[in-house]
């Protein structure tokens, strides 16, 4: 299938953040049905972390499959895993330390590391080492699902607008050391694309003229710029959709 603009995604508005937190973590449990593995790229941000917490609630914790699940990160600051930045730290908070998911299963970026380009370089190599090859296969995407959000000056992950990382299509995973107070971590376009299915959660109204932006099909903007045979979903709340 030949790759599209994720603009031209399925589009899905809800009454409110707590609704498309609700409305994600049912698909994600669609999603997951009927398969021997199930891996998920996570987002940072508020509204994702949202869902995090739903999915570890009784409504919906023994419903998800958390032992054929493998959780990996699409973008992470450059900090402590204990940092009150660190997505890491956020999403176990929300979520991996109150589910039944084995240490094991979380793939991380390792902020340990000397340098983020040596971390990136590792999680490119983690990334490969777990999908059995140094190149992507169209025909075998490397996540079943990848949660993205959107910034409002249209970044998506840590793809920085006038950031270098935006033109790499060799690398899996890069640094981002401008454009930012803190150094960041970021799956590349290829990586992000290669998914059988994507969602972007977009609430609030300052992300309104940015969502009308990418979804009418501006490249100007990092996230208008990714493309992917992916299934894309937008889940968006009433104020990002511009109705009230």
């Amino acid at each position: 299938m030949a790759e599209r603009q994720v603009a031209s995604g399925e589009l899905d508005v809800f009454d409110d953040p707590d609704a498309v937190a609700d409305a994600v973590a049912s698909w994600l449990i669609e999603q997951a049905a009927g398969k021997e593995r199930f891996t998920v790229s996570l987002s940072g941000g508020s509204t994702p972390k949202r869902l995090y917490e739903r999915l570890a609630s009784p409504a919906y914790r023994d419903r998800f499959p958390w032992d054929r699940t493998e959780w990996f990160f699409g973008d992470e600051r450059f900090v402590p895993k204990t940092d009150k930045d660190s997505n890491f730290r956020m999403v176990d908070e929300a979520m991996l330390s109150r589910a039944p998911v084995a240490a094991d299963s979380v793939h991380a970026f390792d902020t340990a590391l000397e340098s983020p380009q040596e971390a990136a370089l590792a999680y490119e190599e983690e990334l490969k080492c777990f999908y059995g090859a140094d190149a992507l296969d169209p025909a075998k995407p490397l996540f079943d699902v990848t949660l993205l959000g959107l910034g409002p000056d249209g970044h998506t992950a840590s793809l920085i607008p006038g950031q270098p990382v935006l033109e790499e299509r060799e690398r899996w995973a890069a640094a981002v050391t401008e454009g930012r107070p803190e150094a960041r971590l970021t799956l590349t376009y290829p990586v992000i694309a290669s998914s059988r299915a994507i969602a972007f959660l977009v609430t609030g109204q300052d992300k309104a003229a940015m969502l009308a932006h990418v979804r009418s099909g501006a490249e100007d903007v990092p996230a208008g710029r990714l493309r992917s045979a992916a299934e894309v979903h937008w889940f968006v709340d009433r104020a990002a959709a511009g109705r009230g």
